[in-house]
């Protein structure tokens, strides 16, 4: 058989603050530089603003120019593309995940777990279900940031085979952001891509990137260690990841069966 391998590309921006137009044509500049082909494109947290609050200013509705740009690059370099952004649908704001296909198909997931230390749960509603994508043989789970830090959210019922964790997660924790990580991908026996922007925001909170992708063991198959701007690109493999399984099957002595609990 086959293996069935995905490339990651993991872009590693420093974000211009609340400026959509600035961030969109600076990170054409950073696709314009992928040197390889790839199945997969994963940008950070709010990566056309920051992470900000300014809601009424910066949210984007339905078919918005955000949106677009990342239905454009989809279709460019026919790869899937997911970030999040700032969005506002029915008179509510959400900070949502899109997950955009080559063929302009696409799902969303709206963040579950507010930052309220940074004062997200007031501006923005919290999200409710998981999403589960099925892309070129593989089921993926985008997750957001803040995210990270609830296992449960994330517990597997070998219902995915990649998690992802698309983030602003600041300097001051990033030994946090290195661990969680590792222990998501141990947990629930899958490959781990996390994504971080670099560089200072509008309320001078500083960013040091560290994206990487996470083997299911624990181990780092890639990562970059410098505060640098960059394209990080990784494959991984579902083969590899079916022969652990079966070697060593703990998902099937996990606490959840059948459909996942969404907490109440």
């Amino acid at each position: 058989m086959d293996d069935q391998k995905l490339v990651l590309t993991l872009l590693q921006p420093d974000i211009f603050w609340e400026d959509i137009n600035s961030n969109l044509e600076h990170l054409d500049d950073l696709l314009s530089r992928k040197t390889e082909s790839s199945d997969l494109i994963l940008l950070p947290e709010m990566f056309t603003t920051g992470f900000s609050m300014n809601v009424g200013g910066l949210a984007e509705a339905p078919g918005g120019k955000a949106f677009k740009w990342m239905q454009s690059k989809a279709s460019q370099y026919n790869s899937a593309v997911a970030g999040t952004m700032i969005f506002t649908e029915n008179n509510q704001y959400f900070n949502r995940l899109f997950w955009i296909n080559p063929d302009g198909e696409w799902f969303s997931y709206d963040k579950r777990h507010l930052f309220h230390m940074g004062g997200e749960d007031r501006y923005y509603e919290s999200g409710g279900k998981r999403l589960i994508v099925n892309f070129r043989g593989w089921r993926i789970c985008p997750l957001i940031c803040y995210d990270l830090r609830f296992p449960v959210w994330s517990r597997n019922n070998n219902a995915y085979d990649l998690l992802i964790y698309l983030a602003n997660w600041p300097a001051a924790r990033n030994h946090v952001w290195n661990i969680l990580l590792r222990a998501r991908a141990i947990e629930n026996q899958c490959f781990v891509a996390g994504v971080n922007r670099v560089g200072r925001d509008g309320e001078n909170i500083h960013y040091i990137g560290e994206s990487c992708v996470v083997h299911p063991k624990g181990y780092l198959s890639t990562n970059v260690h410098e505060p640098v701007e960059t394209l990080l690109n990784c494959s991984i493999s579902l083969n590899e990841l079916t022969a652990f399984r079966t070697k060593f099957p703990v998902l099937r002595d996990g606490d959840f069966k059948g459909e996942f609990p969404i907490p109440g």
